[in-house]
């Protein structure tokens, strides 16, 4: 832990208040008294191991964050800091590839915790065409998305679809107080566009009505899947994302379509 990183009482306080959540009513659902709550914040008591994810489990703390509240303890991390090409995550990355070939020939991406790209099917090539380069170079979904040189000048209904995205990634900021995704926010809000908040009454979901090839407008709808008994923080923290057809001629013109190019993206060492 660095010098500048708040002590644990700081943290844990910081979390509280993020979740909107008393010293009572964290006492209560820790199963601690009020008192102790209070004490460990201001630096009176200090924690056990067993205590400290007592109250992050009541917290929701990210798995990854649950480390950093021991080790502001001065208590070891649960969890060893990985790399995606570490050994041990091999079988993570051979359950990925298979899930992600499943999806083809529609476009299927996973993406880590900062919405960097980590591995995507060929079909993701069809999301590619017309991306400038630099933004490959470090793939991020959100950028290559939203960008005025990646997908958006494609993207019919921008203003929804930033609506949409944006919106997905305030709620990640709150409950997940990454810095990082706090950054990317500032970021793709800057970016041209607009907002629009407006949508059929009888829609069941957001769609992308992207230009294809030939100018005819695709029509996706996303799905995302997350690793639901993921104990590592790689694990836990990444979502495969797929575009699926939302229309007959959409289907047909992806089925029909050659891949541009295969995404090949490393996990950034963060």
């Amino acid at each position: 832990m660095s010098a500048q990183s708040p002590p644990f009482g700081a943290l844990l306080r910081q979390w509280r208040r993020r979740r909107h959540v008393s010293q009572l009513d964290l006492a209560l659902q820790a199963g601690v008294s009020s008192r102790h709550v209070s004490f460990l914040e201001t630096g009176r008591s200090a924690p056990s191991r067993a205590m400290v994810l007592r109250l992050a489990a009541a917290l929701e703390v990210p798995v990854r964050e649950q480390s950093r509240l021991l080790l502001a303890a001065g208590l070891a991390p649960v969890h060893v800091d990985r790399t995606w090409e570490d050994p041990d995550l091999a079988v993570l990355r051979a359950g990925l590839a298979t899930v992600l070939a499943a999806y083809e020939p529609y476009p299927c991406l996973a993406v880590n915790r900062d919405w960097d790209v980590v591995a995507a099917n060929a079909g993701a090539g069809l999301l590619l065409q017309g991306v400038a380069p630099d933004l490959l170079n470090r793939p991020n979904a959100l950028r290559i998305s939203l960008h005025p040189d990646g997908l958006a000048p494609r993207i019919r209904n921008l203003g929804q679809w930033r609506h949409h995205v944006i919106g997905r990634l305030r709620r990640e900021v709150a409950v997940s107080g990454s810095q990082t995704l706090a950054e990317l926010l500032a970021e793709v809000e800057a970016y041209p566009g607009g907002s629009d908040a407006t949508h059929d009454p009888a829609a069941v979901v957001i769609p992308l009505e992207l230009e294809g090839p030939d100018g005819t407008v695709l029509t996706f709808v996303s799905t995302v899947t997350t690793f639901g008994t993921a104990l590592d923080p790689m694990a836990a923290e990444l979502s495969v994302e797929a575009f699926l057809p939302a229309d007959e001629q959409t289907a047909a013109t992806v089925a029909s379509s050659p891949t541009a190019k295969n995404l090949d993206a490393a996990t950034p060492e963060r």
